[in-house]
């Protein structure tokens, strides 16, 4: 499916100006549109192109937007001030494209992956009427029982924030080295100049810190429908955190699919035939829910059951009204994994 892929600039409610960028379908109107939140330190026009490309071949139309700080648009480099900051841009710049007229009457997907989970889960919660669903995808929504700070640390560093609050002082791993197993999709990664790979900044860490305790406080206001993938694998981000989302999220249509031995970089780290199999369960869950008119009518009751979804079976909608806690995780099959060369 041929597509056209367009850059532009907007500037946001601070004056500063961001990058977006949009992958849209030629030959035909899109099925739905899909908005990409990316993760901490990443950008759109690179590191998530095969995701825009593969959406866009899919007839998807997506559009990206790089948080301020972070890829190529303005801003001191991966400093958040306030993480509300980063949800009003997008969710500005998200809604100016769904108003524009060949675009109202589409459904309108979320796509959030690591801290971009976050970014979309309160986009959701800001709206939770205006969106038909979303894919999280190793969401950052919980801080894992592992590596939470102690209570202590965290009120040091508290009183300091607003003395040093763009100090590169958070000590932190390799984290391209712990989320992305190809080793030659790896160094790309690497060579990637938007990327930001230097130790996140005080103010930044703590943001991310306060924003994850938030999320995971209300977890059970979650209602869209939503698709969340994590790599059992993953020690960027527990899949703990995405079992916690499913089972605690009130959204009637939920799924969970759990990768044996896949990392973090689900989408862009994985051997070749790992990110086919990613990439055919985000597009074949999107395509069953691309139809939907509007987010009250795939909130009604409906009878429980359960749907096909590539050779597994997905719960799919609780009866009543209260919490589904013990739906079925999903795990991915194992498959013979050879590592072909190949660049992102």
């Amino acid at each position: 499916m041929a597509f056209e892929y367009q850059e532009d600039h907007i500037r946001n409610s601070r004056g500063t100006l961001l990058f977006t960028c949009r992958w849209l379908p030629l030959i035909s109107s899109p099925k739905a549109l899909v908005f990409l939140c990316h993760g901490y330190g990443m950008e759109c026009s690179g590191f998530m192109r095969e995701c825009g490309t593969r959406l866009a071949a899919a007839r998807y139309a997506v559009f990206g937007i790089d948080y301020e700080g972070h890829g190529r648009s303005k801003g001191a480099r991966c400093y958040i001030k306030k993480f509300e900051n980063i949800v009003n841009d997008c969710s500005n710049f998200f809604k100016t494209i769904c108003a524009q007229e060949e675009y109202r009457d589409k459904s309108r997907f979320l796509y959030g992956e690591s801290m971009g989970g976050a970014v979309a889960l309160l986009l959701h919660k800001k709206d939770p009427s205006f969106w038909n669903g979303a894919v999280l995808v190793a969401p950052m929504c919980k801080i894992s029982e592992k590596v939470k700070p102690h209570p202590v640390v965290v009120n040091i560093l508290t009183k300091m924030e607003e003395i040093i609050p763009k100090w590169k002082i958070v000590p932190t791993k390799d984290v391209i080295d712990s989320a992305f197993k190809d080793p030659i999709k790896r160094e790309v990664i690497r060579n990637n100049k938007l990327i930001y790979q230097d130790k996140p900044r005080l103010k930044t860490a703590l943001e991310m810190l306060r924003t994850s305790i938030s999320l995971e406080d209300g977890l059970n206001e979650v209602i869209l429908p939503f698709f969340v993938l994590h790599g059992e694998a993953d020690i960027v981000t527990d899949p703990e955190v995405s079992k916690a989302l499913y089972e605690k999220a009130s959204s009637k249509d939920k799924t969970i699919k759990l990768y044996p031995g896949m990392w973090h970089g689900l989408t862009s780290g994985e051997p070749d035939e790992n990110i086919e199999i990613v990439f055919a369960d985000i597009t074949a869950w999107l395509d069953k829910r691309c139809n939907a008119v509007t987010f009250e009518q795939i909130l009604r009751p409906s009878n429980q059951g359960f749907e096909k979804f590539d050779n597994v079976m997905v719960s799919m909608a609780a009866t009543s009204g209260r919490t589904q806690s013990n739906g079925t995780y999903l795990c991915g099959l194992k498959r013979p994994r050879t590592q072909r060369r190949s660049a992102m």
